[in-house]
């Protein structure tokens, strides 16, 4: 078939990183996948204007209401995959609500992430319970065996021997949302205390403005380090290479820093929201935390209970290895695609 697929492709997200493993998964099954940033279009009639041209035959849109709502009316058929914004943010909006309850009727399908993602999208929109699926997020991981652990120290300008060094690594694009900033204060006074502790961020210039602030922010504190955005094999070895990795955003859907983190054997601390929560149990695959000072407690406690690490590394890449596998993720929308074909209903 060919396919349109409408996604917010705004670089650094993990809304692009996303949609481009799904259509990767689409075309190996022989379809023709057209992506598109859901932000180009200005209305579903510029959408009607590009299936005509392109002689399209079916659709896809990654997020309910940035996307789905765009596909509306052109009669041929579609689905959709949730994103974290439809549930956390789009939702608790009247009129937002109601467009996306009449996207999901228009809808051969949808995909979740998770079971909590789907609970939510049914207790809003119950019409849809059947046609929702769950298809947890696959991820793939490739460690780069060169990366030199001790250039990127000193890149971070740390002056500290490695083998008594605990780095704590955020990862985030610099905007709002992921909200970098949330622990810095706490964690410094840490750092005062314990000089081997060291936070870093790392990640691309998002939102300039706020950029400038985290920037700001950082100079004037001790123990934390701000890096940019660096390529993902490298980033793969330096979470494989930190003590643990942190989440502190205020809203996720579903990270792949976190997945990733978790099937390269590092232990993860995420800020106790549910998107995190969906995927890491606290105390199992994971430590969850509520308050700077309760992660500077769980990561405290971490650094001194070695076998709570061994314990929480081993969990987290069994439950990584049963619930997000790339091929499992593959197959799933390899099989969901077939039901936009020949009029099929789901």
């Amino acid at each position: 078939m060919r396919l349109l697929f409408l996604a917010v492709l705004r670089r650094h997200t993990g809304n692009a990183v996303t949609a481009e493993r799904v259509r990767s998964h689409l075309e190996a099954a022989g379809h023709v996948c057209i992506l598109k940033d859901a932000f180009d279009f200005g209305s579903p009639s510029e959408v009607a204007d590009l299936i005509t041209a392109e002689n399209l035959e079916a659709a896809l849109a990654l997020h309910l209401y940035r996307g789905g709502r765009l596909l509306q009316g052109h009669g041929i058929p579609f689905g959709i995959i949730f994103g974290g914004t439809d549930l956390n943010e789009d939702a608790n909006q009247g009129e937002k609500n109601k467009v996306m309850g009449q996207v999901l009727q228009e809808a051969r399908f949808a995909v979740a992430f998770t079971a909590s993602m789907k609970e939510m999208a049914q207790m809003q929109w119950p019409h849809a319970k059947g046609k929702i699926y769950v298809q947890s997020q696959g991820i793939t991981t490739i460690p780069n065996a060169a990366f030199n652990w001790n250039t990127f120290l000193q890149r971070s300008e740390i002056n500290q021997s490695a083998d008594n060094l605990h780095v704590f690594l955020l990862v985030c694009g610099l905007r709002q949302v992921k909200d970098p900033l949330y622990l810095v204060d706490a964690f410094s006074e840490w750092h005062k205390e314990e000089p081997n502790v060291y936070m870093v961020i790392v990640g691309p210039e998002v939102d300039p403005v706020f950029t400038r602030e985290v920037k700001a922010k950082v100079e004037r504190v001790a123990g934390v380090r701000l890096l940019g955005e660096m390529p993902q094999e490298d980033l793969h070895a330096v979470l494989k290479n930190c003590f643990a990795m942190v989440n502190s955003s205020v809203s996720e859907g579903m990270s792949a820093a976190i997945l990733e983190a978790m099937d390269l054997e590092v232990p993860v601390l995420a800020r106790n929201i549910p998107g995190n929560a969906a995927v890491v149990k606290h105390e199992v695959t994971g430590l969850l935390f509520s308050g700077p000072q309760e992660f500077v407690q769980l990561a405290k406690r971490l650094v001194s209970d070695p076998a709570l690490e061994r314990e929480i590394v081993a969990n987290g890449r069994e439950y990584v290895r049963m619930y997000h596998s790339w091929q499992v993720e593959r197959d799933t929308y390899q099989h969901l695609i077939t039901k936009l074909e020949g009029g099929t209903e789901v």
